[in-house]
């Protein structure tokens, strides 16, 4: 009796990943995250940034709901306090 071979890889959309091109260099993330969980999984903050997507500044209020997909484009100006 033999049996079929397990597969070496999860085919699950959380395994998955995608590039992204983050402030003009390609960043991998991955598949099915919305924006707001897509720049948490790139390292940002997202309380503290402004984000530019696919060419429209796009309102914080929004970031939930918008789905990160293959060779999207995202531009984050980060926001840092301090002064003299």
């Amino acid at each position: 009796m033999t049996s079929d071979p397990i597969p070496t890889t999860d085919p699950s959309p959380s395994r998955l990943l995608i590039t992204l091109r983050v402030n003009g260099e390609p960043r991998s993330c991955p598949a099915g995250l919305r924006l707001d969980q897509a720049l948490e999984a790139l390292g940002y903050r997202p309380q503290l940034v402004v984000v530019e997507f696919n060419g429209s500044i796009l309102p914080r209020s929004r970031w939930s709901e918008q789905p990160v997909v293959e060779s999207d484009v995202v531009e984050v100006v980060t926001i840092v306090g301090g002064g003299s």
